[in-house]
Formats: C-alpha cells, structure tokens, sequence
C-alpha cells in the first residue's frame, strides 16, 4: 500500500499552501472585523476567487466535469490532502468553490439536472456566481430519519405548491444565495413505499411565500453564511423546478451526502492541525509554577494522543476516498459513516485539549478554538447523529458475521473450548 499522495497531488498541495499562506491567512483579521460588523466581505472574497480561478485552484472536488466547464478535476483521494488545507481556516473553500452546500448541490445536479436547470442553476454554482443551500431538517421531527419529514409537495397542473418548515439550513444568509433544494413528501404518492415518496425541487430563494425566520445560533455562535429556519407558505414552482423524478428524492439525497460527508471531514482534519500546532506552540511559551506547560508529562500524553488521533483519522478518510473513487457511493457507504463519527469525535476531543492549554483565552474569540470545538460538536449531529451512522457499522459487521457465522471455531484451541463454546455458537 503506497501512503504517497503522487507527484501531481504533492504539487498542488504546495500550490494551495502558498494560495493560503500568500492571500487567505494574511486576510484572516479583515474577514473576521468584517463579519463581526455585520457585513458579508464580498470582495475581500472576490478578489481571491478570481486569483484561484486563474490559477487552476478551482472546482478541485468534482472529478467528472466536461471539458468546457471549469475546475480541476480531481479524484476524492486526490482532493482530500487539498480539503484539508483549506479547512485550517473555515471560510476559504469559498474561495477555491469547494464549500458546502454547494459542492453537494453542484453533485447533484450534475448527475440530473436538465439542460434548462444546467443553465439555470447549475453553470452559475460552478463559475462561483451564486451560492445555494439544501433544506432537508425539519424542527418539529427527527429529520436523521427522512421517513417523518412532514413538509408537504401538492401538484396542481404544471405547478408545485410546498408547505412547510425546515432549519439549520445553511448557506441561506449569504448574500448571493439564489437557490434552496428542498426535500419533501409529495403527497399523491402517500401510497408509495416509504422511501418512495420524497421530492426534490429547486426553488428560487426568493419565491413568494419563502420566509427566512432567523438565523440559528450553533452554541451561541451565528455563522455569517447562516443556519437559518425557512418557511413554506403555498410557495408555487413550476414543474421545470423539478429534480429528477417524484419520489425520487430520498435517493438524491443520499448520493449527495457521501462525499459531502468525506468533505467534511477532511477539512476537520486541518483544523486539528492547526489546534495541535497553537496547543504545542502554546505549551512551549507558558510557564505555571516555575516550568513550560510542555514539560509536564500530562500536557505531552495530550499532545501525543492528539498526533494519534488525527493521523489514525486521516488514514481512515484516505481509505473512505478510495472507495468513493474506485467503488462509488453505495459501496462506500460503511467507510463514510465510520469517518463520519470517528472525525467529529476527533474534532472535539482535540480541540478540547489545545482549549484547556490556552485556560481561559482557549474559550474566548481571541484564537479559532472554540469556534472550531462548537464546529466538532456540531457535526455530531450534521449530515446525520453519530448514532445512525455507528447502527449502519454494525449493521455492516453482523451481516458480515452471519455469512461467515461458526468460522471463528477454527480458533479454540482446546478440547474444552470446542465442548463448550458458550451460548450462541454454532458447532
């Protein structure tokens, strides 16, 4: 097994490195002054979207685009060691038009769009003209399990009329959002199999009828991009809004959360980079009672477990990119839920560390710290709770065991073991 990224994935590491480090990092203060007045740094953005346009640095997580439409083409496992430079500070995948929803969004659309949705939607997402969000979460139901999904989908002649309420919506709040995928029950297909009676459709952000109720708070935190609570008031579309097929949303929906879960997690991955290099930067600098945080042998077994974590977790994402690349979704579908819990879990679990090295500054908005905690905590629950991703892991290994039950008998090694295998075990 080659750990090698290959010459072509090693120079574009460097290429979006020095992208970061000459125009990203140095514009980190301006952004946050920015977004703190309440105001949405368009062209602090559009400058450097334009500069990694021109530079090729775009576009980097969709690897099946056509010739004439713009980007780079990569593979996810080639993209990951990008993704993750990029997650070390969370707003510049906006600039390389790698950040969610929108990758998701483009994905989809791009395996069912029509020609019309293309032109419409689809070329202006993978120019980086407009933003977009996908409502799925609803406030009133358990929305991990899509079945309760209580938005209703009315067909009346060419239009569609939805009625409804969604939340942690993202992307809403951005000023150039113009479109919300919405996932709704149809309701003439009440009737149909449980998972076939979900519809997707594109509604314009400002449709009549679509109200933006707030922007919700992550752990006292707004994000400037927004979490915000829709609701659908009779909002009519015409037909051409519709994605796909009726019924056929539950399905889109879930191609279009693999790789945005990879996505994630590969950005989680810098971050904690760069919370275990501030937390041993940290330990080097500070003195308590007479010595460096780091000589004390509790902050290095923190600093340790963290390298072992992000490491561990890293190779666990590569492998899951792997997958999506060689196999596809569906046979990746193990591999993401497992990254997907195993990487927050990490996030918060290393970011706490590097908090309690900085004491109180570790809480304040004097360093990313706790923001990048609240955004570990957070993805416990996005894109589906860990409980839901670690029942599709054991689903996985007892199916695994049932095909392969009674083979585990070979290893008794006594004759006293082979007489008594305990309950359960087949002879």
């Amino acid at each position: 097994m080659d750990f090698q990224y290959g010459e072509r994935v090693e120079a574009l590491r460097r290429r979006v490195q020095d992208f970061m480090d000459s125009y990203v990092v140095p514009a980190n203060p301006e952004w946050h002054a920015e977004t703190r007045n309440g105001r949405y740094p368009l062209r602090l953005l559009d400058e450097r979207k334009a500069l990694a346009k021109e530079e090729g640095l775009w576009n980097l997580f969709l690897p099946g685009l056509a010739d004439d439409e713009p980007g780079t083409r990569l593979t996810h496992s080639a993209y990951a060691p990008l993704a993750e430079i990029m997650g070390r500070i969370p707003w510049a995948s906006e600039i390389f038009n790698c950040s969610a929803p929108d990758t998701g969004n483009m994905e989809l659309l791009k395996a069912c769009a029509t020609p019309e949705q293309y032109e419409r939607w689809l070329r202006p997402l993978l120019e980086g003209e407009i933003r977009s969000a996908f409502a799925m979460s609803e406030p009133d139901v358990a929305s991990s399990d899509a079945t309760n999904i209580q938005t209703r989908i009315r067909r009346q002649g060419n239009d569609f009329i939805i009625n409804g309420r969604k939340w942690f919506t993202t992307g809403v709040a951005h000023p150039r959002c113009r479109l919300v995928l919405v996932m709704g029950l149809s309701e003439r297909l009440s009737d149909a199999p449980v998972h076939a009676r979900h519809t997707l459709l594109a509604v314009p952000i400002d449709t009549p009828g679509l109200e933006v109720v707030r922007n919700i708070a992550v752990m006292q935190h707004v994000a400037p991009e927004g979490h915000c609570e829709l609701l659908f008031r009779n909002v009519t579309v015409p037909a051409s809004c519709l994605l796909g097929e009726e019924g056929q949303g539950f399905q889109l929906a879930q191609a279009r959360l693999g790789p945005g879960r990879i996505h994630h997690c590969m950005r989680t991955i810098g971050q904690c980079e760069l919370a275990l290099e501030l937390m041993c930067d940290r330990a080097l600098e500070r003195k308590s009672f007479g010595r460096y945080l780091a000589d004390y042998a509790n902050i290095q077994d923190w600093i340790a477990e963290s390298r072992l974590d992000i490491d561990q977790a890293r190779l666990l994402v590569l492998r899951a990119a792997a997958n999506l690349d060689q196999a596809g979704n569906q046979a990746a579908r193990v591999d993401v839920s497992a990254i997907k819990v195993v990487a927050a879990r990490m996030q918060t679990r290393v970011l706490d560390r590097a908090m309690q090295v900085f004491g109180a500054m570790g809480l304040s908005p004097d360093t990313p710290l706790a923001y990048l905690w609240t955004w570990g905590r957070a993805m416990r629950f996005l894109d589906g709770p860990d409980e839901v991703h670690l029942r599709v892991i054991a689903k996985n290994e007892i199916a695994r065991a049932r095909e392969n039950r009674g083979a585990s008998l070979d290893y008794f090694t006594t004759p006293e073991q082979l007489a008594h295998p305990g309950p359960g075990v087949r002879i």
